[in-house]
C-alpha cells in the first residue's frame, strides 16, 4: 500500500504573538553551568531543556524526597499518622551532617520528623524515619529502591536513606525530576510540606535551604542537596498563571551558583512557554481514506485531551499531521487504531499519538467488492 501524508497547519493559534527572529529555544537559555540539569512541563510532559539528563550523579540530600515519598505513601494508606511518635536510635542521634536535633532515646512526632525533613535537612530525622517504617534504615533503602522502579526511576539506586555519599547511591536528572512529578501528582494533601520556610525544633529555629522560596517566582518545592563529590544540587517546583515545571539541576560549585541557576532555569521554564489544548477526546481531528468499504473516509478521534507545550516563539510555526498506510482496507472497527497523529513543534522533540476510527465501516458486498477491487487496479496502472 502507498503511504498517505494528510498534512495541515493548524490556524486556531495564529492570533497569538510569534517572537520573530529569536533564537532556538536552547539556545536562549545558553549552556547552563549546572553539570546536570533539566526542565519539565508537569502536565504535559514536555521536556523544555535538558543538559547530561542521564549521567549518573550523587543525589546528596535530593534523596531525602524518595524517603519522604515513601513516609507520604505510609501516611496515605494510613499505615501511619502524623501524631504518631517514633523512637530516636543512636545510630540516627550520632549521624553526621545537617541535623534537626533530634535527641537519643526520645520519641518524636512523624509531623515533626517530615519538617524536621524537608525543611532542617535534617540526616538524623531521616533515619529515624527509616527506622520506624521498615525497622532498619538497610530495609528501608531496600524499599526506596523497590519504589524508584516502580516510579520508572530506572537510573537510581539508594543505599540509604539520606543521601550519604556512597559509591553505589546515584541517580540522574531525569530519574529525579520523575520523582519529583510523582511526589506533586501523587500527594497534594501532604505535598505543601515542602513550600514551609522555616521550622523549629528543641528550640533551635532553622531556615529551609531552598532558596527559590524567598524569590517572587512561584516556587513551592522541593529538596535541595550537596556533598563534596557531587557539587549543589536541587530539585525545585513552580507554578505560573496555574502551569507547573519540574526541574533538577546538579553539579553548581557553591550555594550561590545553585540560588542563580535554579532561579533563571525556573523562571524561564515558566514564563516562556504556554500550554495549549489542540483537540479533546473524542473530537474529530481529522479522516482517513477507505477502500472496499462502504464509505470512502473515516473520521479520526483521539481517546484523550490532547495538551501541548508550545514556546512562544513557535506558537505560529507548529504543524499537525496525519499519518496512515492507506487507504485502509475495510471492515474497520469503531476504536480501531488506525494513524497516528504527529506534532512538529520548532526546538522540540515531535509528539505522536494514535488515533482512533470514530466509527465502524463494513466491508462491500461481493460484487461491489469486486468492482472496487477493478478500479483500484486500473487506477495503478
Amino acid at each position: 500500500m502507498n503511504r498517505y501524508l494528510s498534512r495541515f497547519i493548524l490556524l486556531v493559534l495564529t492570533v497569538l504573538v510569534a517572537f520573530s527572529g529569536a533564537l532556538p529555544v536552547q539556545a536562549q537559555v545558553f549552556e547552563t553551568a549546572a553539570k546536570q540539569a533539566i526542565i519539565v512541563d508537569y502536565d504535559t510532559g514536555a521536556v523544555l531543556f535538558e543538559q547530561n539528563a542521564d549521567e549518573r550523579m550523587p543525589t546528596s540530600s535530593m534523596s531525602k524526597a524518595m524517603t519522604i515519598y515513601l513516609v507520604f505513601e505510609a501516611l496515605k494508606k494510613g499505615r501511619i499518622s502524623l501524631d504518631d511518635t517514633f523512637l530516636v536510635s543512636e545510630k540516627a542521634w550520632r549521624k553526621g551532617g545537617s541535623k534537626m536535633f533530634v535527641e537519643v532515646d526520645k520519641r518524636v512526632r512523624v509531623e515533626d520528623l517530615i519538617r524536621g525533613v524537608v525543611i532542617q535537612s535534617g540526616n538524623d530525622a531521616t533515619i529515624v524515619l527509616a527506622e520506624g517504617l521498615a525497622g532498619s534504615e538497610d530495609a528501608f533503602a531496600q524499599g526506596l529502591n523497590s519504589k524508584a522502579q516502580e516510579l520508572g526511576m530506572a537510573h537510581s539506586h539508594f543505599m540509604n536513606a539520606s543521601g550519604w555519599p556512597d559509591p553505589d547511591h546515584y541517580s540522574t536528572a531525569r530519574d529525579l525530576a520523575t520523582l519529583g512529578i510523582a511526589t506533586i501528582r501523587d500527594f497534594p494533601e501532604y505535598y505543601p510540606y515542602y513550600a514551609e520556610k522555616e521550622f523549629s525544633y528543641n528550640n533551635i529555629p532553622q531556615r529551609n535551604r531552598n532558596v527559590l522560596l524567598y524569590r517572587d517566582l512561584g516556587a513551592d518545592g522541593i529538596k535541595t542537596g550537596h556533598t563534596e563529590v557531587g557539587g549543589y544540587g536541587l530539585i525545585g517546583s513552580g507554578v505560573y498563571k496555574g502551569r507547573r515545571v519540574v526541574l533538577v539541576i546538579n553539579g553548581l560549585p557553591d550555594e550561590k551558583g545553585r540560588a542563580q541557576e535554579s532561579a533563571r532555569l525556573l523562571e524561564w521554564g515558566l514564563k516562556r512557554f504556554e500550554n495549549h489544548k489542540l483537540f479533546s477526546k473524542g473530537e474529530t481531528v481529522g479522516e482517513a481514506a477507505v477502500a472496499l468499504g462502504k464509505a470512502k473516509n473515516i473520521p479520526l478521534t483521539l481517546k484523550d485531551d490532547l495538551v501541548v507545550t508550545i514556546p512562544q516563539i513557535a506558537l505560529k510555526d507548529f504543524t499537525v499531521s496525519i499519518l496512515y498506510n492507506g487507504p485502509l482496507i475495510a471492515p474497520v472497527a469503531a476504536g480501531q487504531e488506525v494513524a497516528i497523529l504527529r506534532i512538529e513543534i520548532p526546538h522540540m522533540q515531535p509528539i505522536e499519538r494514535p488515533l482512533y476510527a470514530a466509527q465502524s465501516v463494513e466491508k462491500l458486498g461481493p460484487f461491489a467488492g469486486a468492482l472496487a477491487k477493478a478500479k483500484i487496479l486500473i487506477t495503478r496502472q
